[in-house]
């Protein structure tokens, strides 16, 4: 029996790549575990796709440049501000405890830094 993407996304993400690993080393022969690696496999992009931007804001904040994060995404700077932006737009929206789940003034200064490299 093979595993599905929606059994392996109620994985945690450690759990998932720990998971992943072992299966990989196992070299499946058969599609029940052809099957089983894709699932955990998709289930690995669709968590590292959701935690990218958060990780790209701490790098940024962290004095890495933007040309350095895209380098490290294997992406070209534009997409990366693009990630980022959705994100942050929608953390500033999501409130929590009252609060907004990013800071305004933190988004507003990683923008700046962001822009700052695009201009110059």
């Amino acid at each position: 029996m093979s595993l599905t993407f929606a059994e392996a996304e109620r994985r945690s993400p450690y759990a998932l790549l720990l998971e992943l690993r072992e299966h990989a080393l196992l070299s499946p022969s058969d599609a029940g575990g052809h099957l089983t690696e894709l699932a955990l496999a998709a289930a690995v992009v669709a968590w590292w796709t959701r935690w990218q931007p958060l990780t790209v804001h701490h790098a940024l904040l962290s004095g890495a440049t933007l040309a350095e994060v895209a380098a490290a995404c294997g992406l070209d700077r534009a997409e990366v501000v693009r990630r980022w932006t959705r994100w942050a737009e929608a953390q500033m929206r999501l409130v929590i405890g009252s609060r907004p789940a990013l800071d305004p003034a933190e988004a507003e200064l990683v923008r700046g830094r962001i822009e700052a490299e695009v201009v110059a």
